[in-house]
């Protein structure tokens, strides 16, 4: 089967890699005119602009988009210049499922199909497959099932859960339909904002770790400063690259992010290389949104998320004002950083 792709970054370039590993043919796009030349030369078929990229697709044509997403609406309606009814034009980004829902609207009253895609696999997708999370029309969505399952990690990539049998569904194959337009975003959503709070809970948790030898450090004895009660119960210096190594075998904490999580601290056991600058995306902040709109608690992730917005100093300006207040009202003076 033939797929274009418009965004040839490292989720973009990957799954034409994949793609081609499977025997699927891929015109590719990217404003990065070397990055089109390198796929060209590992069997892509280059494309120099859009219309160039659209006259090289076969009726009915297919395009990918994996562009980031502020990009993606004004990159959509670019092709949909350029592309006739019948087509089909799939967002694989990281898009907030509303958009989706609009741009369907929009795509279809001109005739092109719209189909949106969350994608999980990250740079490890190439060898591992992407977890694909998908919304659209019914028919259109089984057109592109070759596509989707050579994508996919298939269903060898993890145990059956017990109790399933008979013909292995596409999720177990690693991709579910998940209804309309805009589902496949939204499901997506929430993996994100679920992925912040799993992430949250292992550096916190870890980090209670290396703070295991506090009674070991002198400690300010005045009345600015909570003494530690009982230093001798905190005497331990935990290896917590080793930790996360043997939590990785048995455990029930064990996951993917763990895995990735002693790697990290087995290339840099200090973390040395990191400030502590933690983005979002967007994702998070959707999930958080869309639980308040359905009165659902989410108070994990929602405290991931805000622990990011800490992490980037956007809770500075409240934090001097506690310690005004502080000041204000008993006199307490402000203890410098690392006093």
């Amino acid at each position: 089967m033939q797929l274009g792709m418009v965004g040839l970054g490292r989720m973009g370039a990957n799954l034409v890699r994949r793609l081609m590993r499977h025997g699927h043919e891929c015109v590719v796009y990217d404003v990065n005119a070397d990055v089109v030349q390198q796929l060209a030369s590992e069997g892509a078929i280059a494309s120099s602009s859009i219309d160039d990229f659209v006259a090289r697709l076969s009726a009915p044509r297919a395009a990918w988009v994996m562009v980031p997403a502020a990009l993606t609406g004004a990159t959509v309606e670019q092709l949909a210049t350029s592309m006739q009814r019948e087509d089909i034009i799939i967002d694989g980004g990281n898009s907030y499922y509303r958009d989706d829902i609009d741009r369907a609207a929009e795509l279809a009253e001109h005739g092109i199909h719209y189909v949106d895609i969350g994608t999980s696999g990250g740079v490890f997708g190439l060898e591992r497959g992407f977890c694909l999370m998908i919304g659209g029309e019914d028919a259109i969505v089984q057109h592109l099932d070759p596509i989707l399952r050579a994508l996919a990690p298939g269903v060898d990539s993890a145990a059956r859960t017990p109790g399933r049998g008979g013909e292995p569904s596409s999720a177990e194959h690693g991709y579910l339909h998940c209804g309309p337009h805009g589902a496949g975003h939204f499901v997506k959503m929430v993996h994100n904002g679920i992925e912040y709070g799993i992430m949250a809970a292992y550096a916190e948790g870890i980090n209670v770790l290396s703070k295991a030898n506090a009674g070991k450090s002198d400690r300010q004895h005045d009345a600015e400063t909570a003494p530690l009660r009982d230093a001798r119960y905190y005497q331990y210096d935990i290896d917590v690259a080793q930790v996360a190594e043997v939590w990785r075998r048995g455990s029930v904490v064990a996951s993917w992010l763990l895995d990735l999580t002693a790697s990290a601290l087995n290339k840099s056991p200090g973390l040395s290389g990191f400030t502590g600058r933690v983005s979002d995306s967007g994702e998070g902040r959707w999930t958080v949104l869309a639980a308040v709109d359905e009165g659902v608690p989410a108070n994990v992730l929602s405290a991931a998320l805000y622990e990011r917005f800490s992490s980037r100093g956007e809770g500075d300006f409240g934090d001097r004002l506690l310690s005004a207040m502080r000041q204000e009202f008993g006199g307490h003076v402000e203890r410098p950083a690392g006093g």
